[in-house]
């Protein structure tokens, strides 16, 4: 989620790159920076600044440029010790105390029980919308994406139903748009903050459905975990499938990604907002599938107009920022480019740079520090990337 934390002091150690075992996606053929068009120098200045914690709790880095490994880094941290104190505490990051959505539990987060497995938090709704986009390809999704919302429920059952509510489609889903009542702006130690309260009832999609509206659906822009919450139940009253079963079969296998896991809610929903683990390499790969535009090796998983509306900005969060299908499109040369961006609460984030042929990839769990540091990665890996043309077919 792209929820604000309160920030408070942390110890944090901060180890050299280390090295791991092979997960899957390694085998992806490495390179050197320089060969491809990256200045070393430039990514090696990141890497400090990761290391030094001046961009704090990072857990790994990759940078690909034309599908090839350049650049790799991990980094160790003892966050059993570095949250520790929170694990044993109830609050808006540990509803339960103990279990998948004890944000604090070095056992769940954000390593999948000693894995290389990583949360993916919100990237999870980036993951979630492909998934939809090859249910599209296969037939299997075949309601247009201006249906509306109450056509997958049963609207006598559903609270403070008004003519906006009925308005309400899956593309307002898709865009941030829905119009219901939700304020995730808020830190997410506070009360109020609308996904805190959702993740700490047991029916996460009734929970969501019943919120009373604020706005005419389309017109204003308000981030939300609910409503994209609401798309693993869509999906399945849609397709009469589970999601996360969809996505192995048309998503992750045929990807090569089989290091990954995938919460559910207290009901066993898929969590669609924020529940989904991979590799880094995973996410990499993911990646890769769109600046491919849905191609892979030859074998199309993704329709090219999905993938491209999916990145086309649909509403406006601000600050330069815009938002497609589930996906972040951050600003950066002056402005003039969008990376099409995944970005989860903690530090995850996956950079896809088109133009460029570049995909590069952050995981991390800074989740008591109220800053973002999307685009400052960003900034700070734009000048390694130097003019360079990938070879055809790469």
């Amino acid at each position: 989620m792209r929820g604000i934390v309160v920030r408070i002091a942390l110890s944090i150690l901060v180890l050299a790159p280390v090295a791991t075992p092979a997960v899957a996606g390694e085998e992806r053929p490495r390179v050197n920076p320089d060969s491809v068009g990256l200045d070393t120098r430039a990514l090696d200045a990141l890497d400090a600044d990761f290391q030094s914690g001046v961009i704090p709790l990072v857990d790994s880095l990759l940078v690909l440029r034309c599908g090839s490994l350049a650049y790799e880094r991990r980094y160790s941290h003892d966050y059993a010790t570095i949250y520790g104190k929170e694990a044993r505490e109830v609050g808006p990051l540990n509803p339960y105390l103990t279990g998948p959505y004890n944000y604090f539990d070095p056992a769940w987060h954000p390593f999948w029980h000693g894995t290389a497995a990583h949360t993916m938090q919100s990237i999870t709704k980036s993951a979630t919308s492909a998934t939809i986009g090859a249910a599209i390809l296969h037939g299997d999704f075949k309601a247009p994406l201006d249906t509306p919302v109450l056509h997958w429920f049963d609207a006598a059952r559903v609270k403070h139903v008004d003519a906006r509510k009925r308005a309400m489609t899956l593309r307002h889903l898709l865009t941030m748009t829905s119009g219901l009542d939700w304020n995730e702006d808020l830190p997410y130690a506070d009360p109020k903050n609308a996904a805190a309260l959702m993740e700490g009832t047991r029916d996460w999609v009734a929970f969501v459905i019943d919120q009373p509206m604020a706005y005419a659906p389309g017109t204003h822009f308000a981030y939300s975990s609910g409503v994209s919450e609401l798309l693993a139940h869509i999906f399945r009253k849609e397709t009469g499938q589970d999601l996360e079963d969809y996505a192995r079969s048309h998503l992750f296998e045929p990807l090569g990604i089989h290091d990954y896991h995938w919460k559910r809610s207290p009901l066993g929903e898929v969590d669609t907002e924020g529940g989904l683990f991979l590799t880094d390499f995973g996410l990499a790969t993911i990646g890769e599938l769109y600046r491919h535009h849905g191609m892979w090796h030859g074998v199309r998983l993704l329709g090219e107009d999905w993938v491209l509306d999916s990145v086309t900005p649909r509403s406006d969060p601000g600050d330069g920022f815009r938002y497609g299908y589930q996906w972040w499109l951050v600003p950066y040369a002056d402005g003039k480019r969008f990376a099409w961006t995944g970005m989860g609460f903690g530090g995850q984030y996956v950079y896809v740079m088109p133009e460029d042929g570049v995909v590069a990839v952050t995981t991390a769990w800074n989740i008591l520090d109220p800053k973002y540091y999307d685009r400052i990665i960003l900034e700070k890996l734009r000048p390694a990337v130097k003019p360079f043309t990938c070879p055809a077919g790469s």
